[in-house]
This record gives C-alpha cells, structure tokens and sequence, in this order.
C-alpha cells in the first residue's frame, strides 16, 4: 500500500506541468502560419482556394519550422495530370550538410486525381493562374493552400484600395460614436 504523503501541494504552488499534447513550437502546432503570401490579396483576385500537401525532402521541413520560407514569386501548375509548385523559396537547413536541399527546387503537389483535372481546367482559361496563399502545418504535414487566381488591372488594386479606405473610415465613425455615449 502506498504511504500517505503529509506534504499536501496546492494546485497554485504545483510546478508547471509540461502539456504534452501540445508541443511548444505555434508553428507545428498549426496555430500560426509557416509562411504567408501577402502580395497575393494584392495583386489577386481569388476566386477558390484549395487544399494540397507538398512533397517536401526532411531539410525542406525543418527549414519551414524554423521560418525559412517565402512564398512571394512562387505559383502553381497542372502538367501531365500532376500540380507542382515553382520558385517557392526555402531557405538551407541551418544544422544541414553537404546534402541539404536546392531552395528553389520544383515541388510536387500532393491533391486527389479530380481536384487536379478540375485545377487544369479551371487555369485553362485565360487570365487564371494558381497562387499559393499561404503554407502551414496540418497534423504534422505541411500543406499549401492554393487559390485560383484571376491578375487585378491597375484600376481594379484603386478600387480596392478604396473600399478599404471607406470601411476603416466607417468602422472608425462607429467607434467614435459609441466612445461618445450615443448608443
């Protein structure tokens, strides 16, 4: 039988307990992206936005752990029946070797057959291309999310810019108001 112990720990005394269900780093955990494409919005207008896992080599995912990669000039495409993404910056493993991986290397697209056909006939059309928006860790795995993207003209990134502008002037007058007591 196990002896009573006369030491009693309050929970407010208790030393921190480790959560291991969770690990520490908010990138694997999938709370915070590994990498964003903040042009995209920008320059993009997104019509839908898919789900892909990326064939990745094991120095291509530490480096994407440790914040090393850079979506900006990357773009996807559907050749023979297989989604790849290009010029998607990943910088050298910062404990790798001799064997670490090329940065800019072109990577396969992991999706079910249906979602690629679908992808090439939607990007057959002109004016739409595949961007990726942003990567992130899913269970352990990295996946991309890709939009279907039609290029914005000068005019339509104006116009844009200003419906933001009327929002965060509306938002703003909102607030004022109700700072003031008129509710």
């Amino acid at each position: 039988m196990p002896r009573q112990s006369s030491h009693n720990i309050t929970p407010k005394d208790a030393p921190a307990a480790k959560n291991s269900a969770q690990p520490r780093d908010p990138v694997a955990s999938g709370q915070r992206d590994a990498a964003q494409n903040r042009a995209a919005s920008h320059n993009y207008f997104f019509l839908e936005k898919f789900e892909a896992g990326v064939a990745l080599r094991g120095t291509e995912v530490k480096s994407i752990r440790e914040g090393k990669a850079n979506l900006r000039d990357s773009y996807g495409l559907v050749k023979d029946g297989e989604a790849f993404l290009l010029n998607l910056h990943i910088g050298p493993y910062s404990h790798g070797n001799i064997a670490n991986h090329d940065e800019t290397r072109t990577r396969k697209l992991l999706l079910h057959r249906e979602e690629v056909r679908r992808l090439l006939s939607k990007t057959q059309i002109k004016g739409h291309t595949l961007i990726p928006t942003r990567l992130y860790f899913r269970n352990g795995r990295v996946k991309c999310e890709l939009a279907l993207a039609k290029g914005k003209q000068d005019w339509d990134k104006r116009e844009t810019e200003r419906r933001r502008e009327a929002d965060r002037e509306a938002r703003a007058a909102i607030n004022a108001n109700k700072h003031r007591g008129g509710r």
